[in-house]
């Protein structure tokens, strides 16, 4: 079995574009600097790493860590496959649905420049909008469990900010005795949904606006004026909101295949970069307005590395969140419940600690130690190689 593509080396990768133009970049905040500084040093001599060699061939590969970076492209493969098995766990035999919450173009200037308050208040408000919906008896009538991906990209890299979330098609009864299904295909108005989601959204952007949370600068430092602030406000009520809620999942399988796709993802992979010329960065994009057609887009290199450095999170901001019967306090006992008035098999929780190699033999079937050079050794550690930096 060949290796997956997120797994082989591309011909290009964003810190290859960074290592040779970041000097072109306007003054960055530190976290930016260390950012790249990461990225850089990812699997090269500077973090260390083993030599390897065959024990049937003279074939000797370094082989360097990674630099554990989440906006790195190269270090998201296997906390991904670990994160997907802890997922199998939490599955259940219903329905689940896809639904996407999205902040307005008209409030992103604000949220780049209040990032962790603002991601922070589009979780709440889109999850509080979740559990309300789905808790009134005139909808589900049900306590749901779900949980959500942040992202903050569209294809093109431009500033996107929306939250991927995963319900179940069902929840409990508020005294957990009963299981109530969602109707086969539908789970919640998405008209509901949108006129809640604004209105909790709007209710704790101006909290956070009187309390003191919010920063305006630059463009946008007339909002600390209230009076252009709740003109801004008012602008941001009269459009409906976007909630969207996708084709549901037919079955957990196809679950797995979405978060496959979509969780510990950066804004745009190695494999999307076709090449640099002409001081422009030319990569593939799907056109979400002309039925996700692929098409090839060349952006100015400063431009290219600016718009990533847009989606660098706030240290240690939460990306993936769990909620409802999810969230993780109760999580282990409602499942326990829920299963046991399905009627089915309670999941074991994962108890091995495999690594990479272990991982890929047996989520994949691949054998990542078979030497590349004579197709019948294996690759073992036969020496250690210092690092140069230690970057914590």
């Amino acid at each position: 079995m060949k290796l997956p593509s997120c797994y082989k080396k591309p011909d290009l990768e964003v810190a290859d574009i960074f290592r040779k133009y970041q000097r072109l970049l306007p003054p960055q905040p530190l976290r930016h600097y260390r950012v790249i500084q990461h990225m850089l040093n990812c699997r090269t001599e500077v973090l260390g790493g083993h030599l390897l060699g065959c024990n049937n061939c003279d074939n000797r590969e370094y082989a360097y860590r990674s630099c554990r970076d989440r906006h790195c492209g190269k270090c998201q493969f296997m906390a991904r496959v670990k994160w997907i098995e802890k997922r199998k766990e939490e599955l259940l035999p219903c329905e689940y649905f896809h639904i996407v919450f999205t902040i307005p173009a008209i409030l992103r200037q604000v949220v780049l420049m209040n990032k962790e308050v603002i991601y922070n208040i589009l979780f709440k408000s889109s999850a509080d909008t979740l559990k309300e919906v789905a808790r009134n008896p005139d909808n589900l009538g049900a306590e749901i469990g779900f949980f959500g991906i942040l992202h903050t990209w569209s294809q093109v890299l431009i500033d996107h900010p929306h939250v991927h979330y995963v319900v179940a098609g069902g929840g409990l009864d508020k005294n957990k005795n009963k299981w109530i299904s969602c109707k086969s295909g539908f789970f919640v108005s998405v008209k509901k949904l949108s006129k809640t989601f604004k209105g909790k959204f709007i209710y704790n952007l101006i909290k956070a606006y009187r309390n003191g949370e919010l920063k305006f600068k630059g463009k946008i430092k007339n909002l600390n004026n209230e009076i252009e602030f709740d003109n801004l406000i008012k602008e941001a009520q009269k459009p409906n909101w976007n909630v969207y809620a996708k084709e549901p999942f037919s079955g957990p399988r196809e679950v797995l295949n979405y978060l496959g796709q979509y969780t510990h993802r950066i804004a745009i992979s190695n494999h999307r970069l076709i090449k640099v010329e002409n001081n422009k960065v030319c990569f593939s994009y799907r056109d979400r307005s002309n039925e996700n057609e692929k098409k090839v887009m060349a952006l100015d290199i400063v431009e290219f590395m600016r718009r990533f450095l847009l989606h660098i999170l706030p240290a240690k901001f939460m990306r993936i969140r769990h909620f409802g019967l999810l969230g993780n306090r109760y999580k282990r006992d409602n499942l326990t419940r829920i299963r046991e008035l399905l009627e089915v098999a309670i999941a074991q929780l994962p108890t091995e600690n495999l690594s990479l190699i272990e991982y890929l033999k047996k989520i994949i079937g691949i054998d990542i130690t078979i030497c590349k050079k004579c197709k019948k050794g294996t690759m073992s550690i036969i020496g250690l190689i210092g690092g140069t930096l230690n970057t914590c």
